[in-house]
């Protein structure tokens, strides 16, 4: 079986699902251009748990509209994807294995964090897929252990994807248009994170916060940037890092996607 690699996508707005850009067409390609999975393991922005992981078992995960003030087209979606309640037993015994505390959900379903990029890169729903949560407060290192943890599921046929932004600061929305263009602090830390991954410079992205330019105006508070390091630590310590995809929405939302092998 092939080993799959890890993938970090951006999701930006809940409109992404129906509304055409860059990045809405880049997500729609991306999963002709992978190996089939048997399951994903999705771990999104939007589920944060206190004192350790958590894993959905559901086996029928339910369509979550964990937002408001949108058009009605966009809560009309259902995201119909089999649950895959073996793989999400399976990365708990992982973390178990690896000391990582961890709690099972019976039935949480699929957030927008998980279901609007997969809605866009397998549009059938044919492909189960099981949801795991971020640790509220925890560092990127622990982020990135986390992904360790779970990294021999590649192996098994599963696609580890991390989903969040690039960058991800609302305050500095203004009701910009989709395509307006990004100002330098976003631009510089977009570059900055570019060089840094693809040079393998492990030390310095787990320090982002402190060493990047404008990491904090980019990133307030660290949830949308933690996928990231839960998909770099399942690629292992000599993973390279591909650009797949570079754009920004609305001026402030870095699109930006990454493969990790």
């Amino acid at each position: 079986m092939t080993t799959l690699p890890t993938i970090f996508v951006s999701h930006g707005s809940p409109m992404l699902a129906l509304q055409d850009s860059p990045a809405r067409r880049f997500l729609q390609g991306l999963g002709n251009t992978l190996p089939k999975p048997k399951a994903i393991l999705m771990v999104s922005a939007h589920w944060e748990t206190a004192g350790g992981a958590a894993v959905s078992l559901a086996a029928q995960p339910a369509t979550i509209y964990d937002f408001g003030g949108f058009p009605q087209a966009l809560y009309d979606i259902k995201y119909h994807a089999p649950g895959a309640p073996e793989v999400a037993e399976r990365a708990a015994a992982l973390f178990e294995g690896a000391g990582v505390a961890v709690v099972r959900s019976a039935q949480r379903g699929l957030d927008h964090g998980a279901w609007v990029p997969l809605s866009l890169m397998y549009p059938d729903a044919d492909v189960p897929v099981a949801q795991i949560s971020l640790v509220h407060g925890a560092t990127p290192a622990a982020h990135e252990k986390l992904g360790e943890a779970l990294a021999q599921l590649r192996a098994e046929g599963v696609l580890i994807i991390g989903s969040g932004s690039l960058t991800h600061n609302l305050y500095e929305f203004r009701g910009q248009r989709v395509n307006a263009p990004a100002p330098q602090w976003v631009t510089e830390f977009e570059i900055w994170m570019k060089e840094h991954l693809e040079a393998g410079d492990r030390v310095g992205l787990l320090n982002y916060r402190q060493l990047a330019p404008s990491a904090v105006q980019n990133h307030p508070s660290e949830e949308h940037l933690l996928p990231l390091f839960v998909a770099l630590g399942a690629a292992g310590p000599e993973a390279q890092a591909r650009l797949l995809h570079s754009s920004v929405e609305h001026g402030v939302l870095a699109m930006d996607a990454y493969a990790f092998n």
